[in-house]
């Protein structure tokens, strides 16, 4: 139907439905599914991540560094690539932007004149973000959790965020802010409709003395700050 044109012979036979569809459940089934909580976290993740900026910098920060060649022009204008090809007015259609988490450039499709889509691949610290090594010595200071959040508050975010990135439960997350933020390792301020944590200094200088042992050096206060006193 796609090509306008009839299917090759071998596709010809009563039961090619029902073996499309078991061989799609086996790709997902095999392929996919073992796989996908983790996907699943990285997608909401980059989704959320982007809508706030989206909220805060507008087309410009929301696009920055999606894919190659992507910015905003301005104005209503959207350049998806670098290739010089003639422009094309979509302003009547819907579009679509598709995080995905295999590596590439992404890629664009559409249902003419109706949907446009722009496939990207989700990429920098969002899609990394599963795979910050937490040091074994903050786990079993604050708690594997605990030390995981905080780990990954070096930039704010919102509870949302943290339980797509981390894949801990809305009330776990909480807990674990709680804690943190009486402590005061953490601090927190409005942003519009959400509200954003982030590390304060003693909770930068306690992750940053447990990675030293990984080769990351201390920050000049730090050091300052922990050098031992003279006796009085």
């Amino acid at each position: 139907m796609s090509l306008g044109g009839q299917p090759p012979p071998r596709l010809r036979r009563p039961d090619l439905a029902a073996r499309l569809a078991r061989l799609l459940e086996w790709v997902w089934t095999a392929c996919v599914l073992p796989d996908w909580p983790r996907r699943r976290r990285i997608i909401e993740a980059d989704i959320l991540a982007r809508s706030a900026r989206l909220g805060h910098g507008g087309w410009v920060a929301a696009l920055d560094g999606m894919r190659p060649g992507t910015r905003w022009l301005g104005n209503g204008r959207l350049q998806i690539n670098a290739h010089n090809y003639p422009p094309r007015d979509i302003s009547a259609a819907q579009l679509l932007f598709v995080p995905v988490t295999p590596g590439g450039q992404g890629w664009v499709s559409w249902d003419e004149p109706d949907r446009y889509a722009l496939t990207y691949t989700c990429s920098g610290v969002l899609a990394q973000a599963s795979q910050v090594p937490v040091p074994s010595a903050l786990a079993a200071l604050v708690g594997p959790g605990r030390a995981q959040v905080l780990i990954l508050l070096d930039t704010p975010k919102s509870t949302t965020q943290l339980v797509a990135l981390t894949g801990l439960g809305l009330g776990s997350v909480g807990r674990h802010l709680k804690v943190l933020f009486d402590a005061r390792l953490v601090q927190r301020r409005r942003a519009g409709r959400s509200v954003l944590y982030s590390r304060t200094t003693p909770g930068d200088a306690l992750v940053a003395v447990q990675q030293t042992g990984s080769g990351t050096s201390l920050p000049a206060a730090y050091r300052e700050a922990a050098a031992p006193r003279p006796a009085t």
